[in-house]
C-alpha cells in the first residue's frame, strides 16, 4: 500500500485570463517542480483552490497532472468536499484516472460533530480500495480533526497518512506517539517544516514548494541524513517566504511564482493580492527571492540628468528596463497593524528640482508640531541621500515627539542607507538627490521596536516603487475594484 513521503508541492492551478484552467502553464508548473527535485505532487488541494472550482474542472486539472507527471513521482488527488457524497465521487473519479492516492480534507462549512467527521472519512475509506490520507487544515475548515479520531481511523488498512497543517507541533508529536508505526504524518504547514521533519514526520506537502521545491528537497534530506544543523539554516533562511506563504496561501504562492518567472496567472475571486497577501508583504516576498536567488539579477539602466549609470539591479517584470526623470518620483506604503502601524509617503528628486526646492521651504518654514528632522544613522552621520522627515500626525506630546523622531527615523534612516546598499538607489547619484518622507506614527503607539520595523519596511517599499514609477498605470486599472483605504476596515 502506498505512503506518502518526501516533498510534495500542494499545487496552484493556473487560470487564463478567461478564468479557465489554463492546461499549457498547468503543465509547465508539473515540469518545474519535478526538475526541483519532489519526490511527489498534489493537485486541487488548498493552494489549488479546489473550493473555487467546479467538480469537472477539477476532474480536468487531476488529468492533466497525472498525464503530464506521467509516472514520474506519486500524484496525491485532492478529493475533499464538504460533503461525504461529493469527496466519495471525486475519490474514486481519482482512482480510475491513475492517481496514487487522496488527499481529503475534514468536511467543512456544516462543522459535522466528531462523530460525522469520523463517518465521513470511514465512508469513503470503505467504499473505495484506495489510499487515502486525512487532511487537517482547522484554519479553513472551522473545526479540528482530532488525534483521537486520527487514531480510530488509522485502524483502517487505506488510511495511509495524514497531513497536518495546522502548524501545531504538539499534533503532529501526538499522532506520532499514537500511530506513528500505522500512517505516515507529513506536515503542511511551512512555517514548521524542519521541526516536523526531525519529530519523525515522514514528509511535507507544501505551498512554498511550488517555487522554492529545491530548498525543501534539501531540508528533507540534510534531517535525513542527520545533519540537523544544515537543516536549521535552510528553515530559518526562507523562514520569512514560508510565514508569507502560510498567511496569504494561494495569493502569495501564485506571485512568487510568477515573480521567478513561472507564469500561472491570478488566483480567483474572492482572493486578491491586496487582500490576503498584502502589497507591503508581497513586496517583502520579492526582498526575500532576491535574497536566496530565485529572482535573477538584471541591469538596469538609470538616468540621471546628464549621468548614464548601469546597475545591478534586482529586477523582475514589473522593473523598467531603463529607470529615469528623477526631477520627482513618488512612493507610498504601508507596513504593521494596529497602533504601531507605519505609513510612508515619499517624494525623490534632484536637489536643483522641485524636491530641492520644498526641501529647503520646509527647513526654512516649518510648521508648529510638523517640524522637520533630517534623517540620521548614528549621532553626526547623515544618510546619504539627504532625507528629511516630516511628521503626518501633529506632534502634541513628547513622548509622541519620541516615537516619531527616535524609533521611526532611525527606521526610515536604516532603510534608505539599505537601499543605497543594494543599489536600488545608484550610488553614483546619492549626492544629487534629496528625499522628503511623511511619516504617520499613531499618537497611541507604544511599541518602540515595532515602530522602527514598520518604518524600515515602510521606508523601504516606497522607495522601491518611487524608483520603479510603482503602482503603474496598468496596476492601477487592474486594482481598482478592490482598492480601499487602508484603515478602512481598522477599528
Amino acid at each position: 500500500m502506498f505512503k506518502p513521503e518526501g516533498i510534495m508541492p500542494a499545487l496552484v492551478t493556473p487560470f487564463t485570463k478567461g478564468r479557465e484552467v489554463d492546461e499549457t502553464l498547468m503543465r509547465a508548473l508539473v515540469n518545474s517542480c519535478l526538475e526541483g527535485g519532489v519526490h511527489g505532487v498534489v493537485p486541487c488541494g488548498t493552494t489549488g483552490e479546489f473550493v473555487n472550482m467546479t467538480v469537472d474542472e477539477r476532474k480536468q486539472v487531476l488529468n492533466i497532472v497525472i498525464d503530464e507527471v506521467n509516472g514520474r513521482v506519486p500524484v496525491i488527488a485532492g478529493t475533499g468536499a464538504s460533503g461525504t457524497w461529493q469527496a466519495l465521487e471525486m475519490t474514486k473519479y481519482a482512482k480510475d484516472a491513475g492517481a496514487n492516492a487522496a488527499l481529503i480534507v475534514t468536511p467543512f462549512y456544516a462543522k459535522p460533530a466528531f462523530r460525522g467527521i469520523y463517518e465521513h472519512f470511514f465512508t469513503i475509506a470503505s467504499k473505495v480500495d484506495f489510499p487515502i490520507i486525512l487532511y487537517n487544515i482547522p484554519q479553513c475548515t472551522g473545526l479540528p480533526l482530532p488525534w483521537q479520531i486520527v487514531e480510530d481511523l488509522a485502524q483502517i488498512p487505506n488510511v495511509v497518512g495524514v497531513k497536518d497543517s495546522s502548524g501545531q507541533l504538539s499534533f503532529i508529536l501526538t499522532v506520532l506517539e499514537k500511530v506513528g508505526d500505522k500512517i505516515n504524518v507529513m506536515c503542511g504547514h511551512d512555517e514548521v517544516v524542519m521541526a516536523a521533519l526531525a519529530a519523525g514526520a515522514s514528509g511535507a506537502i507544501l505551498a512554498s514548494a511550488n517555487f522554492i521545491p529545491d530548498v525543501w528537497v534539501e531540508v528533507f534530506n540534510s534531517v535525513k541524513e542527520g545533519d540537523l544543523q544544515r537543516a536549521r539554516e535552510l528553515q530559518r533562511k526562507v523562514q520569512k517566504i514560508a510565514r508569507i506563504t502560510v498567511q496569504s496561501g494561494a495569493v502569495g504562492a501564485k506571485e512568487a511564482l510568477n515573480m521567478i518567472g513561472v507564469e500561472v496567472g491570478s488566483v480567483r475571486p474572492p482572493l486578491s493580492v491586496g487582500g490576503e497577501l498584502t502589497y507591503e508583504a508581497r513586496g517583502e516576498l520579492r526582498l526575500d527571492l532576491e535574497k536566496i536567488g530565485k529572482i535573477k539579477v538584471k541591469p538596469v539602466k538609470f538616468e540621471v540628468g546628464e549621468k548614464v549609470l548601469e546597475e545591478r539591479f534586482s529586477a523582475v517584470h514589473i522593473t523598467p528596463e531603463i529607470i529615469r526623470d528623477f526631477k520627482l518620483r513618488i512612493g507610498e506604503a504601508l507596513a504593521g497593524k494596529d497602533s504601531e502601524v507605519a505609513h510612508i509617503d515619499l517624494m525623490i528628486g534632484k536637489k536643483d528640482g522641485p524636491v530641492g526646492e520644498a526641501y529647503a521651504k520646509a527647513k526654512a518654514n516649518p510648521t508648529p508640531g510638523h517640524e522637520p528632522l533630517v534623517a540620521i544613522l548614528e549621532p553626526n552621520v547623515v544618510v546619504k541621500p539627504v532625507t528629511l522627515m516630516v511628521p503626518t500626525v501633529t506632534i502634541k506630546s513628547m513622548r509622541q515627539a519620541s516615537m516619531v523622531y527616535g524609533p521611526a527615523q532611525a527606521g526610515i534612516a536604516k532603510a534608505v542607507a539599505d537601499s543605497l546598499g543594494e543599489s536600488v538607489i545608484p550610488k553614483e547619484v546619492a549626492e544629487d538627490i534629496i528625499i522628503i518622507v511623511n511619516v504617520f506614527v499613531h499618537p497611541s503607539a507604544v511599541d518602540r521596536h515595532r515602530v522602527y520595523i514598520n518604518n524600515y519596511k515602510a521606508m523601504r517599499h516606497a522607495v522601491r516603487r518611487a524608483i520603479e514609477g510603482r503602482p503603474s498605470v496598468s496596476e492601477v486599472l487592474e486594482n481598482k475594484d478592490r482598492s480601499r483605504h487602508p484603515f478602512k476596515y481598522t477599528p
